[in-house]
């Protein structure tokens, strides 16, 4: 059988839950964990789930589309934040969920503490402009405006998110991600890797942490932009990111750089 066919087969053997349901975990101020494995991996994931999480329900599907374009000075200002790990950082982002297509301009934050903090206004579509306050928000949010910034890299992929029935945490779970660097014309993917970030408020207990225990899938940082930068531009400064596209390619099983 086909891993997506498998995938799929344990997802919907999940019990559903709506996006309604879930506006009380929306953790917009939270701690976020990620981990990096395969599509074999996730079919165990999603088999040792089942009684134990729900998958969010929406326009009659489990997996959702979406599409988000990174937005940076021409200096790279808030990659090279990433790469030289300072803290707080951020980034800008506008992102479209493809099913709906609602789109938001994006302003996320990382403290020094760990936690992350989302600011968003909706916005028409990928093209922002400095209509309707965005440029007003953009200022006021990372000190630039869209005069100071433009697309650097867009993804695209498929996710899946998980609610433990303590509707105290989300999982989303990411693949066949795709990136488009619009300075370089560039494009890359990531092939069978699966992003997994864990998103709670605090360190409130976690059931999947004991099944990614059980699988032998460690914590992993995983950036979009970033991975999506570097796979993209060689011309980047990149090197504290090099040993990760190695190990993220042996767990993928596939060659990332």
């Amino acid at each position: 059988m086909k891993i997506d066919t498998r995938i799929d087969e344990l997802l919907a053997n999940l019990q559903p839950i709506t996006l309604e349901d879930m506006k009380e975990i929306r953790l917009m101020n939270r701690t976020d964990t990620k981990f990096v494995t395969n599509k074999e991996n996730l079919a165990r994931l999603l088999g040792l789930a089942q009684g134990k999480y729900f998958a969010q329900f929406h326009n009659d599907a489990m997996i959702a589309n979406y599409m988000t374009t990174y937005w940076d000075t021409d200096t790279h200002k808030f990659y090279m934040e990433h790469h030289n790990g300072h803290a707080p950082r951020q980034k800008v982002r506008v992102r479209t969920y493809m099913d709906s297509n609602d789109t938001f301009l994006e302003v996320k934050t990382k403290n020094n503490h760990g936690r992350t903090k989302k600011k968003r206004v909706a916005v028409p579509s990928q093209q922002i402009t400095g209509e309707n306050g965005n440029e007003e928000f953009l200022r006021e949010k990372v000190h630039l405006g869209l005069a100071d910034i433009h697309p650097t890299v867009r993804n695209q992929f498929h996710r899946i998110t998980l609610v433990n029935y303590g509707k105290t945490e989300r999982l989303t779970i990411d693949y066949d991600v795709q990136f488009h660097n619009f300075e370089t014309g560039r494009d890359a993917n990531v092939g069978p890797a699966v992003i997994i970030e864990l998103k709670r408020d605090g360190n409130v207990f976690s059931p999947v942490l004991d099944i990614l225990r059980e699988l032998r899938i460690k914590p992993s940082g995983f950036s979009k932009y970033c991975i999506g930068s570097v796979m993209t531009n060689k011309e980047l400064k990149q090197n504290l990111f090099r040993e990760k596209l190695i190990n993220i390619s042996k767990l993928a099983h596939t060659r990332l750089y």
